[in-house]
């Protein structure tokens, strides 16, 4: 099992139109040989800051490495850099986990 999960601070009174844009995305994740779930995660609130965590499990890491050099990934980020970077209380942080048990 292999987790890729991205962390997001997104200003508070921003954190609906943050959800929309993710439900409204095209992912091709369900293209890709491997991928098994995804999900985003809503967390704590902290100094006027939502914290959310998207989170995509894959079989193993390599099925991970071929969707980020693959086409699906390409046209699933396209339009990344057109997102309102307004909502972002910080950088994103990408986080990568192995099972090992």
């Amino acid at each position: 099992m292999y987790l890729a999960m991205n962390r997001f601070k997104i200003h508070k009174d921003r954190a609906e139109d943050f959800i929309r844009m993710w439900k409204e995305r095209e992912s091709y994740l369900d293209e890709m040989e491997g991928f098994v779930a995804f999900h985003l995660l809503r967390g704590a609130e902290e100094d006027g800051a939502v914290l959310f965590a998207s989170y995509t499990h894959w079989r193993e890491k390599k099925d991970f490495e071929n969707w980020v050099g693959s086409e699906q990934f390409k046209k699933s980020h396209a339009r990344a850099h057109q997102s309102d970077r307004t909502m972002f209380a910080g950088p994103s942080k990408l986080e990568l986990f192995e099972s090992v048990i």
